[in-house]
Formats: structure tokens, sequence, C-alpha cells
């Protein structure tokens, strides 16, 4: 479906990003990974995705915190894959403290990756989808991007800024071809999450499976986690011709947390 198209997946080596990265090259999409990680685990990355897709897989380590980077990235996606049609603008960092004791620099780094970047990536991006009459970028925010939760003012606040940040680039764009959407993920079964589970069933005492139900259960309705596959087809739709006049929306993917 998205033969011919290039996309740019920010913070891919890993979780939501990577499962992202997954779905658009299984449906023929050149893909420029970005993000931190071991070097070998990324290399091996690369090679899986293009054998098993038949498609071009480029990496960039650009630092997303540093808008000159995120520069950089747009243009190598356009000279090593030879264009940008799709952003998904996906890299994150939380730091949880009640705002009293918030580290500035935390609150800085936070702000940075999660919604400035997106921002930058988006100005330099854009540019390409709006020469070519078409174009999608796709902002992974965050059930914390529609409601709140203590402990979480830089992300909470930076997720919001994101949903708004969509709609902008939405209206701005309406009648170029270009559409933007928000993915708002409610609790995602990654590696960083399962560690998150185990160590609390660790430090209370429970087993791994009534940790797996008490984290859900604190948000969620549905005990059920979402998983990068998931958050990955759905952002395959978004990119297809059946979502083609769905601009500004923020879709919840989240077991029902924001619908309480």
């Amino acid at each position: 479906m998205l033969q011919g198209k290039t996309a740019i997946v920010t913070g891919s080596t890993s979780g939501i990003g990577l499962g992202i990265a997954s779905a658009l090259a299984a449906e023929g999409c050149d893909v420029m990974l970005n993000g931190f990680g071991d070097a070998t685990a990324i290399a091996d990355i690369r090679r899986h995705l293009a054998a098993e897709h038949g498609v071009r897989i480029a990496y960039s380590p650009a630092d997303m915190s540093k808008p000159a980077e995120i520069r950089e990235l747009v243009a190598a996606a356009r000279d090593q894959l030879g264009g940008v049609d799709i952003l998904v603008n996906n890299a994150g960092i939380q730091h949880v403290a009640k705002i009293v004791d918030f580290p500035e620099d935390r609150w800085d780094a936070v702000i940075a990756i999660n919604l400035s970047a997106a921002f930058h990536a988006a100005k330099a991006a854009l540019p390409h989808m709006l020469a070519k009459g078409w174009g999608r970028i796709i902002n992974i925010a965050s059930a914390h991007g529609l409601v709140a939760s203590g402990e979480k003012a830089a992300y909470v606040t930076a997720k919001h800024g994101l949903v708004g940040l969509t709609k902008v680039i939405a209206i701005e764009a309406a009648n170029e071809g270009v559409t933007c959407n928000a993915i708002c993920p409610g609790w995602v079964l990654t590696p960083l999450v399962q560690k998150q589970i185990e160590a609390r069933a660790g430090a209370q005492g429970i087993p791994y499976q009534q940790a797996h139900d008490d984290l859900l259960r604190e948000k969620q309705p549905m005990l059920q986690y979402t998983t990068p596959e998931k958050i990955g087809a759905l952002a395959v739709f978004l990119c297809g011709e059946a979502a083609s006049t769905m601009t500004g929306a923020a879709l919840s993917i989240d077991g029902g947390w924001v619908a309480q």
C-alpha cells in the first residue's frame, strides 16, 4: 500500500517506534530509523526489516533534543531514501516527581524531546510534503495528552502540547494533501513497562500477574495492554486513502482510560 513512500520514525530502535517502523515497512515503505541503543542490535534490526519486507532501511542517531540534528535527520532521509512522505514523531522520555521536587533540567529535557522535537521535525519535513502534495504526520501523544496524572507535570504538559501542535499542522495543511493526527496510547506492553511490572511485583512481594493487572486497573477499565503492533497498524491506517480526510484528530487506543 505504501510502496514508493519514505517514512521517518523517531525513537524507533525499540518499543512503540519499532512497532510502527515494522508496520510501515511491511506495507512497502522505506524507513529511516532513529534512536539510541547498541550499534550491533540496531544493525540487526535494519538487516531484518530490509530482508523481511524488501525495503530500504536507513538509520540516523540524531539527538532529538537538538534542532540542528533533527534537520540533519530529515535531510538524511531525503538524501539516502529519496524523500520524506511520512513523519512519525514518537521519541519521548519520562521523569516522575512532584512539581515542588521536579528538577528543572528534567523539565527542559522532557519538553525538548517530547514536544519541541516534533515541531522541529515537522517544520523540516513539511516543505517536502507540500512540494509533492502528499504527506502524513503522526504524533505519538498519550492518554496523558488528554487527561492528567500526578507527578508527571512535564510529560503531561508536553503531550497536551503535542495534541495542540497536531491540530495546528492539520489546519495549516488541510488543503495541501497533508494530514496530521495524534495517536494517544494508554498502557503499552513494551520492554520498559514489563520491567516496571517486574519491579512492582518485587517491591510489593506479589505475583507478576497481579502486578500486571494492578498497573492496568489504576487507569484502564479494560485490563488489556495495547501492543506496539496495534499502534503500528493504526499508523498504517492513518497513512492510507481511507484516512485521507482524517486530520487534526487525537485517537485514543487506551483500553477506555479517557472514557471514564
